[in-house]
């Protein structure tokens, strides 16, 4: 018996959202039905449906930062019962067997992760993410959204929070630590915060310092334009890590010219071509560039744990299903501070067209 939930849906790139109504599948054994409160829109959601990270599977419905309350639970699932407060992210499922998924790091399983959506579960069907009002997860995926986190705050922290979080813990940075955060978006400022709360000396670089204000409220120390002359002499060796945000192109080499010697850039944003490096930058001074992707569950789990601790959450923009193509456009633009999300109240309301 399948579960009927109303979802935001596209039929294609250029095909307008609309609410359908999709069968969720039944609760298995060792799965977790979640009653979606909030869903955060991520830039991925846009690459994807957009068809600008390739073909996607249509009819889709995205969106991998979901909150919500449990809302039943399969017969072998003991870590969650009806009414406990969780999370999904970008995983919603991996083998558990193999190198990578029995060290923590699902996101890297050997043998089939499984995205939250347009990715190919273990059944042979695409899933469908969390722009709805449902969803059915196994029970490994599932995090616990402490009591002090508002929904709404708490699901970008699902993609968002925990890209940002992990390098910035992998690397041990903590007091003493000079941390830049290029670019100040939906993972720089969760970057800013994460980083500041682990004690770190927080700068934000950016072309501009027209969001000096905003930056110095998240907790940075300085803001710094990298458009201004000298900029990158005037700078050189100066941090121990940078946490890189930017999805676009850059001057690598000049920007790992302002690690100190055996400094690490941590990249997490992801430009749409390769970016040219000299391998001197890196050989002089014995720097590190490295690369994050999202994190393990229990990773995940630590860092929902360490932004309740410390008052973490995501700067967000409510709103409603109605109007998620033209946030789609803001973002784009650059125009939202710094995450929309979905009410997903909202479906109450919202006509629902059919499917097909």
């Amino acid at each position: 018996m399948s579960i009927p939930t109303k979802v935001l849906q596209k039929t294609g790139p250029q095909e307008p959202f609309r609410v359908t109504t999709i069968e969720r599948r039944d609760v298995g054994a060792h799965d977790v039905l979640i009653d979606i409160r909030a869903a955060g829109i991520c830039h991925s959601d846009i690459h994807t449906i957009r068809n600008e990270w390739g073909e996607a599977h249509f009819p889709l419905t995205v969106g991998h930062e979901i909150a919500g309350v449990v809302e039943a639970v399969g017969p072998e699932v003991t870590a969650w019962r009806p009414g406990d407060r969780v999370g999904v992210g970008c995983l919603v499922n991996a083998c558990g067997e193999c190198g990578e998924c029995t060290a923590g790091f699902e996101q890297n399983c050997e043998a089939q992760k499984v995205g939250t959506y347009n990715s190919v579960d273990l059944d042979g069907t695409i899933t469908q993410g969390g722009y709805a009002e449902k969803v059915v997860v196994d029970d490994r995926f599932v995090c616990r959204i402490p009591d002090s986190l508002d929904f709404d705050t708490a699901a970008p922290l699902l993609c968002a929070g925990i890209t940002s979080y992990a390098p910035l813990s992998r690397w041990n940075v903590g007091p003493g630590t000079k941390v830049a955060v290029l670019g100040l978006g939906g993972l720089g400022h969760m970057g800013v915060q994460i980083a500041r709360a682990m004690g770190a000396e927080v700068t934000v670089l950016s072309r501009s310092l027209r969001k000096e204000e905003t930056a110095r409220r998240l907790g940075a120390s300085q803001v710094l334009s990298t458009a201004e002359e000298g900029f990158f002499s005037a700078h050189r060796g100066e941090f121990d890590f940078i946490l890189n945000s930017v999805s676009a192109d850059l001057p690598l080499n000049r920007y790992l010219g302002l690690l100190a010697p055996r400094g690490v850039m941590a990249v997490v944003g992801l430009p749409p071509e390769a970016q040219a490096l000299k391998f001197g930058a890196l050989i002089a001074g014995a720097k590190v560039l490295t690369g994050s992707n999202i994190g393990g569950i229990a990773e995940t789990q630590e860092m929902l744990d360490f932004c309740a601790e410390h008052g973490i959450g995501s700067w967000i923009e409510k709103i409603g299903v109605a109007d998620v193509e033209a946030a789609y456009d803001r973002v784009v633009a650059g125009d939202v501070l710094f995450r929309f999300v979905i009410d997903t109240a909202t479906f109450a309301e919202a006509e629902v067209a059919e499917a097909g």
